[in-house]
């Protein structure tokens, strides 16, 4: 089964289905919800950048690789001689 939720565009993922939009939607939605649950335990500015940054780089790479799993790949032709 081919799936193509997303497609490439330089080095970030889009998404061209609706199943993307949701997993992009859900990965922002965490992203934000993180930020604010950091920031309410944390005691300075520099405590919840410095937490929220490892959030967000584990979040981004796990979108990444459901991204590169289930992308859409260019469709290469070869004529043969």
């Amino acid at each position: 089964m081919k799936l193509n939720w997303f497609t490439r565009k330089g080095i970030i993922y889009l998404p061209v289905s609706i199943i993307g939009w949701v997993i992009l939607a859900i990965a922002l939605t965490y992203a934000v919800f993180t930020f604010i649950d950091i920031d309410k335990h944390s005691h300075s500015v520099s405590d919840t950048l410095i937490n929220f940054v490892f959030n967000l780089l584990l979040t981004g790479l796990i979108y990444t690789l459901i991204a590169y799993f289930t992308e859409k790949k260019p469709v290469t032709v070869t004529i043969e001689k």
